[in-house]
């Protein structure tokens, strides 16, 4: 009886220790969220929010640097052949499907979409902050099903938080896409929530405003040609009084001296912390600045500007032709935007003796790299990035009204433009429109979307990457005059490989997708 007794008790003792060691090694694990406390307080929707604002500012350069690469604004530059040969590829129409910069961007679409179905799932909209945050969600989904749309097609729509087993998703019907993005835009704009600036002085540019997402709507009906609903959205940002375009000096329009400026719609914000200057590490400036370790100073002007640049996304001579027959060699906005060679040299600059760089003698100046942005490292600029400007409003209001029938209310949205340009009155039509748009947002990412929709893209891309252009100085000694001519090199020789074709009006769906999931089908041609 007593051993019985005994062994009882060690037992008990033996299950209240163990029981207590469970106890002592259950500890929440660390950076790994519970989702059944997270996601409930005013604070947990705040800190989801900005995270969305955070993928957004992440994605700016693979964005940009596609979206120009597409167009016919620019070569895709750097100090030579090779330099980058994903950049070059997208430039000159020889990629495929497994081509790496198409897929990161379709991969930051769909992360995107992701948070934004977090917030919408898990987030209950019971208190003010909330709806904000419910309102922005959808409107950042819209955002990145507008280009997947626009420049893939159908996609998989995806609307929620999957479960395993519904990761392999088929494409939906385009028709299906845009009544989405439309209905996700719609309840954003109607649910009181989204911010709106006090007057067009206010310099809240970081926050989506109600006005964002009216543009956003707009572009979409514009995209379906449903112009009388995208008229009457754009005319309402117009009317708001909220924005205008900026007034101060053109040259700095896309510069820190005009962050938040009545033209800037969204902007991610970049700051400058001198003990922790790399929180703004960053590719986007210094792959658009120009190449500067094969340049040299002409005057102590030179100093003005970073003194490393890779010289990336380099204007293209037709561009500046283009604004040439409309403005002259001395126009304002032209002079402002582009420089040429010459032009250079009285800036400071110019090419060394024997050095060559791809270039057709037009430089990118409204993107010009200062010193004075990037005062520790030539990684790290505080000037903030720019996603919409009030211009560009104009201009798809522009085109809507035309289209519409509203000739008065497109002759004046396209005169704003052109007033602040100081150009001449014009009667607004479709070529007029495509025309100013082209020059005004030149190397601000809408071009490509543009001149697929319109169904130009094929006539002007055709010829794209049959030549390089090389600008040289054949100088080669110190005792020779300067000699810098612009030469053209031809790479590819098989023009079945490079230039756009029929199926390049849609990307392709990345490769490593169509390996994943047996549901998915291959965009035609590719």
């Amino acid at each position: 009886m007593e051993n019985k007794k005994l062994s009882l008790i060690v037992g008990s003792l033996l299950i209240l220790s163990l029981t207590t060691c469970e106890d002592n090694l259950d500890i929440p694990q660390k950076g790994v969220l519970d989702y059944s406390f997270y996601y409930q307080t005013d604070e947990h929707a705040e800190a989801a929010s900005n995270a969305l604002y955070i993928q957004l500012k992440g994605t700016y350069y693979n964005y940009t640097m596609l979206k120009n690469a597409l167009s016919d604004d620019v070569w895709a530059g750097g100090g030579g052949r090779n330099d980058n040969a994903e950049l070059e590829s997208c430039n000159e129409f020889s990629f495929g499907s497994d081509q790496s910069f198409i897929r990161g961007v379709w991969e930051s679409y769909y992360s995107l979409i992701y948070k934004a179905n977090v917030i919408l799932g898990r987030i209950e909209p019971d208190s003010d902050i909330k709806k904000m945050a419910h309102a922005e969600a959808k409107f950042f989904r819209a955002f990145a099903y507008f280009d997947l749309i626009s420049m893939w097609g159908e996609v998989p729509l995806v609307d929620r938080e999957l479960n395993p087993d519904e990761y392999q998703m088929p494409k939906s019907p385009k028709e299906e896409l845009w009544a989405f993005v439309e209905k996700d835009l719609t309840e954003a704009i109607g649910s009181g929530y989204l911010q709106e600036k006090k007057d067009v002085n206010d310099k809240t540019t970081w926050r989506i405003t109600k006005q964002v997402a009216q543009t956003m709507l707009g572009k979409a009906y514009l995209w379906q040609e449903k112009y009388a609903d995208a008229a009457r959205v754009l005319n309402e940002v117009r009317k708001s009084g909220k924005y205008a375009l900026y007034k101060g000096n053109y040259e700095d329009l896309l510069t820190y001296k005009a962050e938040r400026s009545t033209e800037s719609m969204l902007e991610s914000n970049r700051i400058l912390d001198t003990s922790n200057p790399f929180d703004e590490f960053g590719f986007f400036n210094v792959m658009n600045h120009w190449r500067m370790d094969n340049l040299e100073a002409t005057s102590p002007k030179f100093n003005d500007y970073k003194d490393t640049g890779w010289g990336f996304m380099v204007p293209q001579k037709n561009l500046y032709d283009a604004f040439v027959a409309e403005e002259g060699v001395n126009g304002y906005r032209l002079n402002h935007t582009l420089k040429t060679y010459a032009q250079m040299n009285d800036l400071g600059v110019k090419l060394q003796k024997g050095k060559t760089i791809i270039n057709e003698g037009v430089f990118m100046w409204k993107r010009r790299f200062t010193s004075a942005e990037a005062p520790i490292t030539f990684w790290c600029s505080f000037n903030n990035y720019r996603w919409i400007r009030y211009a560009e409003v104009l201009l798809l209001a522009a085109e809507a009204n035309l289209m519409a029938g509203n000739q008065s209310e497109a002759n004046a949205c396209l005169n704003e433009v052109r007033t602040r340009a100081r150009l001449p009155f014009k009667i607004a039509n479709l070529d007029a429109i495509k025309l100013e748009k082209r020059l005004e947002l030149c190397s601000e990412y809408t071009r490509y979307q543009d001149i697929i929709r319109w169904k130009d893209a094929e006539s002007l891309l055709k010829n794209q990457g049959a030549v390089t252009p090389l600008l040289t100085n054949k100088a080669t000694s110190l005792s020779e005059p300067d000699n810098v001519v612009v030469e053209y090199k031809q790479y590819n020789t098989d023009p079945n490989r490079y230039g756009f074709k029929a199926r390049h009006n849609l990307l392709p769906i990345p490769a490593t997708e169509i390996r994943l999931n047996p549901n998915m089908v291959q965009n035609e041609g590719w």
